[in-house]
């Protein structure tokens, strides 16, 4: 671990950054350009004291979860993370990691939406980042590993209660679109990535996703206008609009209320936060991400 290095280089990024480029406000008291330590602190997660001793040379070597968190507190390109990481005395992310480093464009565009729920996803369903709104309609999945994490796997694997977010009479097509969306990104990503290792695990646990692939169905689907059932408000009609990366491996939805109706529901999700979903602490039990 090259503490000087890192501890130089976290100070130059804080700096860099405003806070209108993570979604924070700025208040009348701001003296000195760029984010204060505990902004940073906050958007990783972490105590201010734990952040100001690595920014002052006199922190324990962080965890790759820490490395993990402040790549995205600070907007960090894939380069500068791995730079991160290099000066902390760890090896470069694996695949895995690299997969779930989520794009500094995606997530400038998420920083600046507060009222409406939005996401960023993988190519395989997993969700990498939600703003609180989302938290609110979806239930809060910081906690999910493994594929867990993957709204395909939970969708198939947990059908009695990820379904429930959607009406009776769209599951079925639901399901179709999910098998098509990683039929692209299997197609896009190859037999040996992990778009391939999500398929053969399925295949292994679910005859009905094993059906669906046989059908070779192939599509990056995600339906304009749809219908959630949310457990305290009820159904919401809501429009989606998609932003995909250059690369088309990650992708923002975010979701508008479609009418007055919806409009005051998700007022209500706004303050409800994410208390519906407080029982629900198992993987199985978070709610399924909207990816069609």
């Amino acid at each position: 671990m090259d503490a000087a290095a890192l501890a130089q280089f976290l100070r130059r990024r804080r700096g860099e950054l405003t806070p209108r480029d993570v979604g924070v406000s700025e208040g009348p008291r701001r003296r000195t350009p760029g984010l204060r330590r505990e902004e940073v602190a906050q958007l990783a997660a972490m105590s201010v004291d734990y952040y100001t001793r690595l920014e002052q040379q006199r922190g324990p070597q962080p965890s790759e979860q820490m490395l993990a968190s402040l790549t995205r507190a600070l907007r960090l390109s894939r380069d500068e993370r791995d730079y991160l990481y290099r000066m902390a005395g760890h090896g470069i992310p694996d695949d895995v990691s690299t997969a779930a480093h989520v794009a500094p464009a995606l997530l400038r565009v998420l920083d600046r939406l507060d009222d409406s729920p939005a996401l960023v996803i993988s190519a395989v369903g997993e969700t990498l980042v939600q703003n609180r709104m989302a938290d609110a309609l979806f239930g809060d999945r910081s906690a999910l590993t493994g594929w867990e994490r993957s709204d395909v796997y939970r969708w198939f694997r947990h059908p009695e209660t990820e379904r429930m977010l959607y009406p009776a009479h769209d599951r079925d097509r639901q399901s179709r679109a999910l098998v098509a969306n990683l039929r692209a990104a299997y197609g896009a990503m190859g037999a040996r990535s992990r778009a391939g290792e999500l398929v053969r695990e399925l295949q292994r646990v679910s005859g009905e996703f094993s059906d669906l692939w046989d059908r070779h169905e192939v599509a990056k689907r995600f339906e304009d206008h749809k219908v959630l059932v949310h457990p305290e408000v009820g159904p919401i009609e809501l429009d989606c609009q998609v932003l995909f990366t250059e690369d088309q491996g990650q992708a923002l939805l975010v979701l508008t209320a479609s009418g007055t109706e919806a409009e005051e529901k998700l007022r209500l999700l706004s303050v409800l936060g994410t208390q519906a979903f407080s029982v629900a602490s198992t993987p199985s039990g978070a709610p399924a991400t909207p990816l069609e």
